[in-house]
């Protein structure tokens, strides 16, 4: 058991250092292929992205992309995919904005309460594809899509000046109303840009996505159904309660991804506010493989990617550098670890069969010697 166990662990490291190894090398013919230098792009790429400012926008940008990663992976682990993330999280980041521009509260009552209506409306959002999904047999792919494009087009409609839209000083920006300095979220005093304290709220978010999966009959209900369906409505678990359920939580989960931004950084919302990290959170969720210290070396590895090659543009790389090097590693992952899944498997059936042979050539001595 302890050597079968050894193996695994061993099978479960060489997934991903197999992806990143074979994803640098795809990514170094590809430089290649188009006249430049990889070895030295890879070099600027890690001399960058290993400075100290560099260090902390890779945690800051990492947390946003560890929510988005949970979001997606709670869906997944229920064989759901929640391609909606994205306009839950800009809906709710809109609306907590609005609310905490427009109130004046203790910093103490007015940053829980812009986090639980972030929350309220990203929960509410999924929602509305969960009860689709049992109600009407829609899939949770065509409605989320939808979905998303709605919110755009109500945050559109919502963010003009005589709405929930505020004009600047300038007269050149449009957003919401500037969250007070009290409601704030703290930061980390490190050098030469604070980091932002909303990483604890992420590392609470991670170890509550591992003890509810993990650690409870729900999260057990959850697996199961993910599994199989049909066995877990055998087992007496309500299905359709379970996906509403599911959505609900990837969707409270998506409330959280913008509030690091909004409460850390803009504290306000507005047309640049950050898009398409809930499509970055399908990427991560893949790479961590639904785990959640996987997630975080995921989110941890993209954001150092997109800061490294971000550096490439000035020396004279093409910036698209940076989706092909974070497409091929997706890529590589999702067939490393099918491979390595299928090796452990093939060899799991091996020893299972040795170990039959051997039990019944044990069995047909011990027979022959009571004959």
């Amino acid at each position: 058991m302890k050597k079968f166990d050894k193996e695994r662990l061993l099978l479960g490291i060489a997934a991903p250092l197999l992806a990143i190894v074979v994803a640098f090398l795809v990514t170094a013919l590809v430089l290649a292929a188009t006249g430049k230098e990889p070895f030295n792009a890879f070099g600027i790429m890690f001399e960058y992205g290993l400075k100290s400012d560099s260090q902390v926008y890779i945690l800051n940008k990492g947390t946003t992309y560890y929510l988005a990663g949970l979001a997606v992976a709670i869906g997944f682990r229920m064989n759901l995919f929640n391609i909606g993330v994205d306009g839950q999280y800009r809906l709710a980041a809109f609306f907590a904005a609005a609310l905490g521009g427009a109130l004046t509260l203790p910093g103490a009552l007015q940053i829980p309460l812009i986090i639980l209506t972030a929350m309220t409306v990203g929960a509410m959002w999924a929602g509305i594809a969960g009860v689709l999904k049992v109600t009407r047999g829609v899939s949770e792919v065509v409605s989320t899509i939808m979905l998303n494009a709605i919110a755009t087009a109500i945050i559109g409609y919502l963010l003009q000046q005589g709405r929930l839209g505020h004009l600047d000083e300038a007269g050149t920006k449009i957003s919401t109303k500037p969250i007070p300095e009290s409601s704030h979220f703290f930061e980390f005093p490190t050098t030469p840009t604070p980091v932002w304290g909303f990483i604890v709220v992420a590392i609470v978010a991670g170890f509550a996505y591992w003890f509810a999966l993990s650690r409870t009959r729900f999260g057990f209900d959850l697996r199961t159904v993910g599994q199989s369906g049909s066995a877990a409505e055998a087992s007496g678990v309500n299905v359709k309660k379970m996906i509403v359920t599911s959505m609900l939580i990837s969707g409270a989960m998506a409330g959280l991804i913008g509030m690091p931004t909004l409460l850390n950084d803009s504290f306000e919302y507005s047309g640049d506010f950050p898009v398409g990290i809930g499509f970055t959170g399908i990427a991560i969720a893949l790479l961590g493989r639904n785990n959640p210290v996987g997630i975080a070396l995921g989110a941890l590895l993209w954001a150092f990617l997109e800061r490294g090659t971000g550096k490439l543009e000035f020396e004279g790389y093409d910036k698209e550098i940076v989706g092909v090097i974070q497409g091929v590693i997706v890529l590589c992952v999702v067939i490393a670890y099918e491979v390595v899944r299928r090796y452990g498997l093939k060899r799991q059936q091996s020893k299972v069969g040795a170990e039959l042979a051997a039990q019944a050539a044990r069995n047909s001595d011990q027979q022959e010697v009571s004959a």
